[in-house]
């Protein structure tokens, strides 16, 4: 199951990066088009189960470029970043808000929930197509369908 996150391009990008991604042991965690419309960014986060390496970048940079070139997204000059989803990892799925329950989190929504539209809270889980988001002591069940954007609320400890 898809998430609402996406828009439509971002989606067919994602639709035709993920079988090969999976054939390589390699999550399309999400895509995301960015900048100028004439000349955009197309950012492509991916992860393994160990993480991403360097080399692990390298070789899905090459693959996901020969997709791109054969389904040439855009007319004239894009530029491509493949990445980690690094320390604030995007949340796009049912199954990524399962997976990272217990990190605080960060929404951002297409309208206002309760008069709000970000929220940030205790990450509590995925149920029957609501994201489960604890905020000072009250969990609330926000549908993933109003959510526009997710992510990890990265945090550096100094101290380590």
């Amino acid at each position: 199951m898809e998430g609402p996150l996406l828009s439509r391009k971002e989606q067919e990008l994602l639709d035709a990066l993920a079988p090969r991604g999976e054939a390589e042991g390699v999550e399309i965690v999400t895509v995301e088009l960015v900048g100028a419309k004439k000349a955009p960014t197309i950012r492509v986060y991916i992860d393994t189960p160990e993480g991403v390496s360097f080399e692990e970048l390298a070789s899905a940079q090459s693959w996901i470029n020969d997709i791109m070139d054969e389904l040439d997204p855009f007319p004239g000059a894009y530029t491509l970043e493949v990445s980690s989803p690094g320390i604030d990892r995007p949340l796009r799925t049912p199954e990524h808000f399962a997976a990272f329950a217990g990190e605080t989190v960060v929404l951002r929504l297409a309208g206002p929930y309760e008069g709000r539209n970000k929220w940030t809270g205790l990450l509590k889980g995925y149920e029957d197509g609501n994201v489960l988001l604890e905020v000072d002591g009250i969990c609330h069940e926000i549908p993933l369908s109003d959510i526009k954007r997710a992510n990890v609320k990265g945090v550096i400890d100094f101290n380590a």
